[in-house]
């Protein structure tokens, strides 16, 4: 979480009073800091000879200012008030007379009040950051921050309103993840010896969506992003109208709603609301949502007003609908055996915030052993009912035969073979079975043949009108990443993320993705986008969710334990040393640990705290451990989303925790008046983080979950060999020049032999040089329609009307 917020609210977050130069003598009194005028009169509220009455006879004899006989009287009743202060009301009227801090001090002065003068002096703090007002959704890890220097050392102490927030003495103000009740005003008291001042009062709102799995994001300074969308409404007059529109942005964003065009006056917040409905406000509403000088605007919506409403006027109006939202992203980079790749990572990660937006339930797992993706794959089933929105991306090796898709683990063998794989129309045949509204694939991986594999696939489909399958590149073709030294997405992902959000039939949207991928020169000619579908309804990603009688909130509730960060921690040491400990999750399986320092006595010149001793499967790498920076562990993708001035630790493969994850703290301090370290230990258990939970290590169910499609041969038919592709690192001494016409993608043969292909290509240049190879071995074609099927006459007339009834929108490789 991450946080911000005073006196007067404006355009959704207040404003403290204006932070002056206490140097400028022309400032009006009104416009003191609060913490000024609050010390300046107590001090003239408990003087007896030299106290506010002494200061209003010293103000009258001023010809510039008026103090009456009753102007007095007025301040003396405040006495008789709790909290009533008449310095307070005297200097309000002396400051809407036009008195200046330059004047005021001159009556002091005369007054001989030292003490209020020096509550005038500068304070030696200067606020150089103030924490930013800022909307974020529920789930998410916030922070604010506040930066000041003093002339000596400064202490900080963050308040929500008028209550001080526990631990919270640093610069930053952290909310890990933050929640529906941390939404209010914030503002942060810095001490220099003893004086203080006060940053701005900063707002946080925190949006009330659906929950948000696995992945920490954080709104960035620019265009705002939407979350909730108003929904149509056909209502009767006098009724009541509310229309909603959320979005995450710093600074907050501004809301004005608009009918027909036109802004609606007062219309400036999030919510929009009619108490009794006229037939005049029929109309097509939506709102416009501007952060700094970005601005973008959320769906329009039918809002119809009738004197009274049938069954089917309600419905007729109502686009489809999904029961629930679920989606299951893998992405395999790490191989054992196979060339490791990059992109997969990247593109998990943007593709999770995305459909996020888009309110699903998301998983993003990374490194997945066979068993691992089985019982992953088998918790996604878990989780679909009838009209739910399932979808499948998966990003990695890959290969395609027989029209079957195959999905391969981080830890096939080479050479690999369907019973070391997951077939994707297995999965699909799961979810068909779970009565499914929407079945979407998003295959990101290569689709040649694989000539070690000669299993013949046997599996039965129905024949439903929601399937979409979305493949990265054509038929036995290959999927390409960029060549770049750093983190970018693979071209299919690239282009797709453009498009995610647009509320379009998948179809159309799909097709859209693959007129922009056919102008990309690098891979014109070499990879297209094919879609597959039997979609008959309008259907979209951007549907809205209507839960149903078959949602089982029991597995909801399960998933969102699963991805539960575990509670911050403040470790208290007997030294006296103050350590906070927080989580973020840059996956559902990849969990970031990160400490910081509280508390440290002044005796103390240096202290840090190091994580140790974490349990053996992880197979963390002690020289990623306890990093300055995050980037320093290998997450490159929580790069400025997480406080500075931190120790931070990366864990991948949560899943392989067989136990709760328990390791040691060790706290290494260096004393002032001591030569060497002393250190003290403190052991901490976080139980089972996100999805270790789930227990994905244990040994998966083939004949109960997702079946290989590991069939005997049909009697009439003889095993099929077919062609394999592989890809290899560019090197100088392996290909010739003229296979490097194209810079982006370079293709060679390879000089070694493997197995089966795959999605993409290393970023990791050898020999120096940054491009890489592929080899492309054509191979027989071989359409769905050409599909071998083991079975009766009957169950092929069926297969083959299934097979029909798919739309193939081709684009040539």
């Amino acid at each position: 979480m991450r946080t911000r917020g005073a006196v007067s609210v404006s355009a959704g977050a207040r404003q403290s009073p204006i932070m002056s130069d206490m140097n400028d003598n022309s400032l009006n009194i009104n416009l003191l800091k609060e913490s000024v005028l609050k010390r300046l009169c107590e001090s003239l509220d408990k003087a007896n000879n030299r106290g506010w009455r002494k200061l209003g006879e010293i103000v009258k004899n001023d010809k510039r200012f008026k103090m009456s006989v009753d102007d007095m009287d007025l301040c003396s009743l405040k006495v008789l008030e709790v909290d009533g202060s008449p310095s307070r009301v005297m200097l309000k009227h002396m400051g809407d007379q036009g008195c200046v801090l330059g004047d005021l001090m001159g009556f002091l002065q005369i007054m001989g009040h030292t003490d209020a003068l020096q509550c005038l002096k500068p304070s030696g703090i200067q606020i150089l950051v103030h924490p930013q007002s800022v909307a974020v959704s529920a789930g998410h890890n916030l922070r604010l921050s506040c930066c000041a220097v003093g002339s000596s050392h400064v202490q900080f102490q963050w308040f929500r309103k008028t209550e001080e927030v526990h631990h919270s003495c640093s610069p930053d103000l952290v909310f890990s993840p933050v929640q529906l009740k941390d939404a209010g005003f914030y503002i942060c008291r810095v001490n220099c010896g003893n004086s203080c001042e006060f940053s701005h009062w900063a707002q946080v709102d925190v949006l009330d969506v659906p929950p948000r799995y696995g992945l920490v994001s954080l709104p960035s300074e620019g265009r705002p992003r939407v979350l909730i969308q108003p929904q149509a409404q056909r209502l009767l007059v006098g009724d009541s109208l509310f229309l909603e529109c959320g979005a995450v942005g710093r600074p907050l964003p501004q809301y004005q709603w608009y009918r027909n065009g036109v802004p609606i006056k007062k219309a400036t917040k999030r919510k929009y609301n009619v108490q009794c409905l006229k037939a005049e406000h029929q109309g097509r509403y939506r709102c416009e949502i501007c952060c700094n000088d970005e601005r973008t605007w959320s769906n329009e919506v039918d809002v119809i007003i009738d004197d009274f409403l049938t069954n089917d006027q309600y419905y007729s109006l109502e686009k489809p609908y999904a029961t629930d939202k679920v989606a299951l992203l893998m992405g395999n980079l790490t191989y054992r055996n196979h060339p490791q790749l990059k992109a997969p990572m990247v593109d998990v990660y943007d593709l999770t915030n995305l459909l996020r937006q888009l309110n699903f339930k998301v998983v993003s797992l990374l490194d997945l052993t066979e068993s691992e993706m089985r019982n992953a794959v088998e918790e996604f089933l878990s989780l679909l009912h009838k009209g739910v929105y399932g979808l499948l991306y998966y990003a990695g090796h890959g290969y395609e035969n027989f029209g079957h898709s195959f999905m391969v683990p981080v830890d096939a063998p080479n050479p690999y073979h369907s019973s070391n794989c997951l077939c994707v129309q297995s999965i699909l045949k799961l979810m068909q079975e779970k009565e499914t509204g929407l079945n979407v694939f998003l295959l990101d991986m290569c689709r040649k043949r694989n000539f070690h594999d000669d299993v013949m696939p046997n599996v039965m489909l129905k024949v439903t009108a929601n399937i979409v399958f979305g493949y990265a590149t054509c038929q036995d073709a290959e999927a390409f990443e960029l060549s770049s030294s750093g983190f970018t997405n693979g071209v299919f992902v690239k282009f797709l993320k453009g498009r995610l959000l647009e509320d379009e039939k998948i179809t159309v949207l799909l097709d859209r993705v693959a007129e922009d991928m056919g102008q990309f020169d690098p891979t014109k000619g070499k990879q297209a986008l094919e879609i597959r579908s039997s979609l008959s309804e309008r259907r979209s990603l951007a549907d809205s969710i209507r839960p149903g009688e078959y949602s089982h909130p029991g597995h909801d509730l399960l998933w969102i334990k699963a991805h539960e960060l575990p509670e911050s921690k403040v470790l208290d040491y007997d030294c006296g040393v103050q350590i906070k400990m927080d989580f973020a999750a840059e996956f559902s399986n990849v969990l970031v640990i990160y400490t910081s320092i509280v508390n440290k006595p002044e005796e103390m010149l240096s202290c840090q705290a190091h994580i140790t001793n974490l349990p053996l499967e992880l197979d963390v790498d002690p020289k990623l451990m306890n990093k300055e920076t995050v980037e320093a562990t290998g997450s490159f993708l929580l790069s400025g989303s997480l406080p500075q001035h931190c120790l931070y630790t990366r864990l991948g493969s949560i899943q392989k925790l067989r136990d709760e994850l328990a390791f040691t703290v060790c706290l290494q301090v260096q004393f002032k008046s001591l030569d060497d370290m002393v250190e003290w230990n403190m052991d901490v258990n976080i139980g089972k983080p996100l999805t270790a939970k789930l227990d994905l290590n244990r040994p998966a169910r083939k004949n109960s979950c997702q079946q290989t499609c590991l069939m005997p041969h049909s009697p009439s038919t003889s095993p099929s060999h077919s062609p394999a592709c592989d890809r290899r690192f560019y090197s100088p001494s392996l290909c010739s020049p003229q296979h490097a016409a194209n810079p982006y993608l370079n293709v060679c043969e390879p000089q070694f032999g493997a197995v089966g292909g795959h999605g993409y290509n290393l970023g990791v240049p050898m020999h120096g040089d940054h491009r890489y190879m592929c080899q492309n071995v054509p191979s027989s074609p071989l359409t769905a329609q050409s599909i071998p099927i083991e079975t009766t006459e009957d169950m092929e007339d069926m297969q083959n009307d299934f097979m029909s009834s798919l739309q193939f929108y081709n684009h040539p490789c």
